[in-house]
Order: C-alpha cells, then structure tokens, then sequence
C-alpha cells in the first residue's frame, strides 16, 4: 500500500513538502481544459506529469468532469456533458494514468443534512452532521430516474475505460443520507450493473463509518476486496454513525471509533495493494486553511502504520 495526498496545489513549494513527507503519489488534480472545449488537454496533462514525476511521486486519481444536474436530469446539453466526460477519460488512456473518478450531481440530499460543528481534544474544530427530522428522500420514481441516468453514462464510459486501461471508481454519497443513490444498496449495484473489472470504488472509510461504524466498514472492505474493486482508499476517522447517534463528527485519525489499523489488516487481508489518501483534514493550531500541519500528522501516521504492518 501508497501513500497519495490532495493535488490542489501544484506548486513547488507543495510539491517538496510533500515529497519530504514521503507521500507516494498526488492526487485529485486540477487538470486545465483543451482551449474553447470543456475535456482534458492532453499536452497539459502529460506536463502534470512529468512535473509530478520530477519529485518522485506519480499521479494516483484524477476526476473526470463532473456531470452537473442538468445532466442527471437530461436537460439540453446533456449528451454534450457526456462526451466532454469520455473524451477526458481518452486523454486519462492516452496519458497512462490509472484511475478516473466519475462524479454526479444530487448524490446527495441537501435538505435533509443537519450541519453543526464539532468541537475536540485542545480545541480543534472540524464537520458534524446528521439528517433532519421530518425529512424525506425523493420518491421512487425519481431516484429510479436518477439511476438511469448513471447507467447511461456507465455504458459510455466503461467501453472507453476498458480499451485504454483506466479504472472507474466512484466514491460514496457522502453523506450517507437514506436513499441516498450510493449508500450501501445503490453503491453496491453499480458492481452488478456493470461487471467490468474496469468498475470499481474509491472506498471511503469515513462516508461509511458514518453510515454505520467500523463493523460495516470492515464488512464492506472484506465484499468489495475480495472482489478486486477497491482501486483506492479515502482513509479519515470519524465518530458516531446516522445509524447508531443520528449523526456523525470528523476527527483525527487516532481520535475516532475505527481501529484504523484493523482497517489496514482488512485491507491487507483482501489484497488491496492501492493508494491510501487521509482526505479531510482538520485544521491545527499554527495551521491555515491548506492544514499543512494536519497533513503532515496524518501521513507521519499512516506511514507509521505501514511500517508496522510489515513486521506484523
């Protein structure tokens, strides 16, 4: 298993604090357009790259454009969206990077949130959440619309993904509102939908540990891990669960309910050999809002863990 960190900033300055971290790869990069169009530059993606390549890490996932919800409801322009999406996934192919995360607008369910802040050990504050009373999911009809709507663009995708050798994954609703279209039942339908070995997840412990704690997480590690589709972990901690509390809060990494090293023995157990990213990062004492500090605590942590993972 690899380290990855966010790809937000490209800059030198970046680039080596992460580096001197021991970071393995860059992730969620902001890859420019062609010029006038609305998919990836080829020319510009391979420059990426190779900068990339220069401090010695390599790029791990990149999001493919985000189909926005005038395509989830197939306005005017929607096949357009589409194709912008699958020619992005071509300049992926063509450039040799592995993974591409497909994304959808009105995953989840913004009226149904319950947002507060959390605050934990020395002070520092972070996302608590939970869903609001009275509140319902849309009506059958419509999120069996919504469904249609990520098949088409599956059965787009996934021919392209297989000729060029670029894995599909997608990340689940975040957060795990009921209903939502990939929590636990709509997550694990894209697998059956479309049995590729191109189509797979980025598996984020933290999104399902909200949804029902370690016990599912270890659970979901062990059905999709056998099954070869975990192509890459999102590896954050939380406390609580919508199941268990009616919500949930963000924390450190040695601060939640997860023993996240069971979750890497799970992992390993699966044969999960992919990159391991910590996402969400609470801001520190000291930090601003890029959370360095947070950064560096929690990849000295998960390196710490893998170091022990190796003589265990």
């Amino acid at each position: 298993m690899k380290v990855a960190v966010w790809g937000k900033d490209l800059a030198d300055s970046y680039l080596k604090y992460v580096c001197q971290l021991g970071a393995d790869a860059i992730d969620g990069l902001p890859i420019p357009n062609e010029a006038g169009k609305g998919y990836f530059d080829l020319d510009e993606t391979l420059k990426i790259k190779k900068k990339i390549a220069s401090w010695g890490m390599e790029i791990n996932r990149t999001s493919l454009p985000y189909l926005s919800e005038n395509y989830v409801k197939d306005g005017d322009g929607a096949e357009d969206e589409l194709e912008d999406c699958c020619q992005s996934l071509r300049v992926l192919g063509e450039a040799k990077l592995p993974l591409g995360r497909v994304g959808f607008a009105n995953d989840t369910y913004a009226w149904m949130r319950k947002n507060h802040t959390a605050v934990h050990r020395g002070g520092y504050v972070y996302r608590g959440e939970g869903v609001k009373e009275g509140t319902v999911p849309p009506s059958a009809e419509d999120q069996k619309f919504y469904w249609g709507r990520v098949c088409h663009a599956y059965e787009k995708l996934v021919p392209i993904a297989q000729e060029y050798g670029v894995k599909l994954i997608m990340h689940p609703s975040d957060p795990p509102s009921p209903d939502a279209p990939f929590g636990g039942l709509g997550f694990h339908r894209l697998i059956d939908a479309f049995p590729s070995p191109s189509v797979g997840y980025l598996y984020c412990c933290g999104t399902r540990c909200q949804a029902g704690g370690q016990p599912l997480v270890l659970d979901e590690i062990h059905n999709y891990g056998r099954k070869n589709r975990i192509f890459m972990v999102h590896f954050r901690n939380v406390r609580g669960s919508i199941a268990t509390a009616n919500g949930f809060e963000e924390v450190l990494l040695d601060d939640g309910d997860m023993n996240m090293f069971k979750i890497l023995l799970e992992l390993r157990r699966v044969g999960f050999d992919g990159c391991l990213q910590p996402d969400h990062c609470p801001r520190l004492e000291g930090d601003n809002d890029d959370a360095l500090q947070s950064l560096g605590y929690a990849v000295g942590y998960i390196k710490a863990m893998l170091a022990a993972l190796a003589v265990v």
